[in-house]
């Protein structure tokens, strides 16, 4: 946001954008004012991260209206929990969209920029957690963050994820995935000193109650330096990771 002010501020100065103009966009910090929907656009100022959308349960009318105010303020937009149906729809409305099908994520550029210093890396526990990590990795990505990924690297079988351990501490922040137990990420926190940022998904048998088994087991892990988001929240890890990364020098 703050090189956006410093373009349209050129702009301005320039005479490519009159001064009505100007202010007309000025009214949308803090917050444009609409009716419906309040889009936060000094979030990234304040939190180094800006708004991001959570497509579930809003409608296309909704998210088109989203979409225009973005484009108006020259920022880029991260659009999660969008099935492909849902897509599809709004693409008829609003062109230029990419759709990271994996994820159930929308932005509007293909490439990401990096812009933060450390490295982010994404693990999951079995290939049917890959959907949640899909959302935390390309989440990264896209919150500025040069990310990494390795799949089904669970602990029914230790050598997937042992063979890995010399190069954990190279990343400044570790994401793991599991459901069933939920156990990996106290095997990974065991290995390393990098924090550990888990995520429970509702993956599992019967028992496993929707993830709240593997979210328990997280959260009374033993091994020290894992923080713990809610179940299937790939995002929430991502935006976290994003917080801690932004401090590295």
């Amino acid at each position: 946001m703050t090189e956006t002010i410093r373009r349209k501020i050129r702009a301005l100065k320039d005479g490519r954008l009159s001064e009505a103009d100007f202010l007309r966009w000025m009214e949308n910090l803090p917050f444009s004012n609409d009716i419906h929907i309040k889009l936060d656009f000094h979030r990234k100022l304040r939190r180094g991260i800006p708004e991001v959308i959570f497509g579930q349960g809003k409608s296309v009318a909704q998210l088109r209206s989203i979409i225009a105010k973005f484009r108006e303020m020259g920022e880029n937009i991260l659009i999660t929990r969008m099935d492909a149906e849902q897509y599809r729809e709004l693409h008829k409305k609003c062109p230029g969209l990419h759709y990271h099908a994996a994820a159930r994520i929308v932005t509007f550029t293909a490439k990401p920029e990096i812009v933060n210093p450390g490295k982010i890396l994404v693990l999951s526990a079995g290939a049917s957690d890959e959907k949640v990590a899909e959302e935390a990795y390309v989440s990264s990505l896209y919150l500025g963050n040069a990310t990494e990924k390795e799949y089904d690297v669970g602990v029914a079988c230790l050598p997937r994820v042992l063979q890995m351990r010399e190069k954990f501490n190279a990343y400044t922040v570790i994401i793991v995935v599991a459901g069933m137990e939920g156990a990996l990420p106290s095997v990974v926190a065991g290995l390393t000193s990098t924090p550990i940022i888990a995520v429970p998904t509702s993956v599992g048998y019967g028992s496993s109650f929707n993830g709240v088994a593997a979210l328990l087991s997280m959260l009374n892990s033993c091994a020290g330096g894992i923080s713990v988001v809610n179940i299937d929240n790939g995002f929430g890890a991502a935006y976290q990771a994003t917080l801690i990364n932004q401090k590295i020098s």
